[in-house]
């Protein structure tokens, strides 16, 4: 085993847009195992938009990401080291270890790690389709927006981890899926591997009555749930196609992400069309992840969900490779490969 453990930490807090100075890489000694405790080996790290919002210092639904420790994120592993009687070495697990290799957990603590079955579902799997992604695509199709079969469901950042579960899952449902991405690629990649209706390349469109008009045409129906990822000129597009009685999840607003404002250009669409809106942060749903997890993985395993990955390679491309995600470089789910 490696006596060293690199961590990559948050050296600064960024001004608008985040660069590579806001990291540091940092090694230390991989710590030594006392009991209760449990040594995981980290495989892969997972790459999420919501870690944009914990690098800053405003106001948010969790606290900041504190400098100078650890950056907060997703993995999967294996047990090297075990002094708990529920992990065995060998166990592979998934838990929020951080952009390092090893991490040091408390096997007592309820929920800190889990061991996951690797004998049907890929272990990365379980940062994607069978983890928080795919549960938050889940929590916000199926409580928030709740399709009916022949109802109409679009879906913002459609070629991502957390956009390409909801399609399928509303398609699954008997609903009619319409995606919005960026770029030729990833609308064929919507249509062709994930099964949507139809995907419209937002990148096409310069101003709101454009995309509406794109959205007229592949929803004639009008639109009855969105899934939310985006904000800014997308969600005004949608506004203005939305039905009667129709549901948004609000899941992320990644073109807020690094101060902007986000004005709404028809707020009194809400009203017209008594439209019920609700955010959502799917940690704080963790009654339902057992019923979302059973039946993602059960379509995962069956090969009736499809996804794909993008993947760096070491533990020092994660900056890199977090910037790309944010400017939308990335294809499906980012993780970042650790061994």
């Amino acid at each position: 085993m490696s006596q060293t453990n690199r961590q990559i930490q948050l050296a600064s807090r960024p001004t608008g847009e985040p660069t590579a100075d806001n990291f540091k890489l940092v090694e230390t000694p991989v710590p030594e195992v006392a009991d209760g405790q449990v040594l995981v080996r980290n495989h892969y790290l997972s790459l999420d938009p919501y870690m944009r919002g914990r690098m800053s210092e405003s106001k948010s639904y969790a606290d900041p990401q504190p400098l100078n420790q650890v950056m907060i994120g997703g993995t999967v592993g294996e047990v090297v080291a075990s002094k708990n009687s529920h992990f065995s070495v060998g166990d592979k697990v998934v838990g929020m270890g951080g952009w390092q290799e090893y991490q040091l957990v408390d096997g007592q603590q309820r929920g800190v790690l889990q061991k996951v079955d690797t004998t049907h579902v890929p272990l990365s799997a379980y940062l994607g389709a069978v983890g928080m992604p795919g549960v938050t695509g889940w929590y916000g199709l199926v409580k928030i927006i709740n399709p009916k079969a022949g109802e109409t469901v679009v879906v913002s950042a459609a070629s991502g981890a957390v956009g390409g579960a909801v399609g399928q899952l509303a398609k699954v449902r008997g609903a009619r899926a319409v995606g919005l991405a960026g770029g030729a690629e990833k609308c064929r990649y919507v249509v062709e591997e994930l099964g949507f209706d139809a995907c419209i390349d937002y990148k096409q469109h310069k101003d709101v009555r454009s995309l509406a008009a794109a959205l007229k045409a592949e929803c004639p129906n009008g639109i009855d749930g969105y899934f939310e990822n985006v904000g800014g000129m997308i969600l005004d597009a949608v506004m203005l196609r939305a039905n009667p009685f129709s549901r948004i999840a609000m899941c992320g607003m990644i073109a807020g992400y690094n101060g902007e404002p986000i004005p709404m250009t028809a707020p009194q669409l809400i009203l017209v069309n008594r439209m019920k809106i609700e955010g959502f942060i799917v940690s704080e749903h963790m009654d339902v992840w057992p019923e979302a997890l059973k039946e993602l993985g059960t379509l995962v395993a069956t090969g009736k969900l499809k996804y794909r990955e993008t993947v760096a390679e070491g533990l020092q491309s994660a900056p890199e490779a977090f910037l790309g995600l944010l400017k939308g470089r990335n294809f499906g789910k980012q993780l970042v490969k650790l061994i």
